[in-house]
């Protein structure tokens, strides 16, 4: 590892917003970081090895910070939220069902014969994408738009916890144990800080930091989560579970707008760029070209996870659109190949084919806010009566 190479990937990181703000064809900032990763990895140059040690643990601070995003970017506080949750939660029970369905179908058709993998890929959505796209069409307010963001969220968080335990490799008890650790660690460190909120001294310093730019919040935030991963790892389950949970605590106790632009810098200025070119080096595009079965994958995971979500919303009285919105999905599928190719559980194809389904979702999500913008100015029975 040298810092050419360093250059190199960061370089690379600024094809995503090189690519999503071209005014015509604007794809998410990840396409084009993934593509970049492909051009200087295994699929295209090789100038960077991903197995280098230094790299590879750069890359797990990247998808740590990725997961903590994520879990800082669920509305757990926002009270129209809670409100809908009743709603959310029926309707992600409801998909959740027609994923085992599909996922079982879809396991004997592809090479892929891991059901319960592809059903947490059908079912998961991501808050982190659906949810500004939701506030920037200005859908939370409406009723339909609010459920659809409880549904969102409620299948980011089970889909993130019931990860590990379908891409285990070893001891199932390991993952268990190690997610009650993690959940027990996360537990206490919510109520240490929100106790420590109402303190005069924590409060000073607090102050202090606004003045003085120490980034207090900041700090306490990534002791949390080094503090969360180092546990996870030392039990033998996975950084997955640690860096979403230390995002929870995040967005439970309510972060400063601060604290959310030093976030901001942090991962997505740096560690999770990095992250997203390195799994692009690690994937190989050459056999999702050539193998026909990686293309049948992702071929059968895009038409899935779009049928999995549009159907669970006509069952449950929902909009179509709320069903394209909810098919948005990221930080799983990315969460899934990155365990995946370190544990061996995926090949580079698949992980391919799992990565191009989840790029097509988000195309699906466009037309989806769009589709649910127009049911919202013109309601009709179906979307003004939501399951609950």
């Amino acid at each position: 590892m040298t810092f050419a190479i360093l250059a190199l990937i960061v370089a690379c990181g600024l094809a995503g917003p090189a690519l999503a703000g071209l005014p015509r064809f604007a794809p998410p900032v990840v396409v084009g970081e993934l593509a970049a990763g492909v051009v200087i990895g295994s699929t295209g140059f090789g100038i960077v090895d991903p197995s280098e040690p230094t790299l590879k643990f750069l890359a797990a601070i990247g998808f740590a910070l990725l997961m903590f995003s994520v879990g800082t970017s669920l509305p757990l506080r926002d009270p129209a939220l809670r409100s809908a949750l009743r709603g959310g939660v029926k309707v992600t029970v409801v998909a959740g069902a027609i994923a085992v369905v599909l996922g079982f179908g879809a396991s004997q058709i592809t090479d892929l014969h891991r059901p319960l993998i592809v059903a947490v890929l059908l079912v998961t959505s991501s808050a982190a994408v659906a949810m500004p796209a939701l506030e920037e069409a200005g859908l939370v307010g409406a009723h339909a738009g609010i459920v659809t963001a409880a549904w969102v969220t409620l299948a980011d968080i089970g889909s993130v916890l019931a990860l590990p335990f379908v891409v285990v490799h070893g001891s199932v008890w390991n993952v268990i144990l190690g997610g009650i650790a993690v959940a027990a660690a996360t537990l206490a460190i919510w109520i240490a800080l929100r106790s420590a909120r109402t303190e005069v001294w924590f409060r000073h310093y607090r102050e202090k930091s606004k003045a003085r730019g120490w980034g207090l919040d900041l700090r306490i935030s990534l002791l949390s989560l080094f503090v969360l991963a180092w546990l996870a790892l030392r039990i033998g389950t996975s950084i997955l579970v640690a860096g979403f949970c230390s995002g929870a605590i995040v967005a439970l106790v309510g972060e400063p707008k601060r604290l959310v632009w030093q976030i901001l810098g942090l991962a997505q200025g740096f560690f999770v760029p990095l992250f997203f070119v390195v799994l692009g080096a690690q994937i190989n595009l050459r056999a999702l070209v050539t193998t026909p079965k990686d293309l049948v994958l992702a071929a059968t995971l895009a038409v899935g996870l779009v049928i999995t979500h549009v159907l669970a919303a006509r069952i449950c009285r929902l909009p179509l659109g709320s069903g394209l919105v909810a098919s948005a999905q990221m930080g799983v599928p990315a969460a899934a190949v990155s365990v995946g190719l370190a544990t061996h559980i995926l090949t580079p194809g698949q992980s391919a084919a799992i990565l191009a389904a989840t790029l097509i979702s988000v195309g699906v999500m466009s037309v989806g806010i769009r589709v649910l913008g127009r049911s919202s100015a013109d309601p009709t029975p179906s979307s003004i009566t939501v399951a609950g």
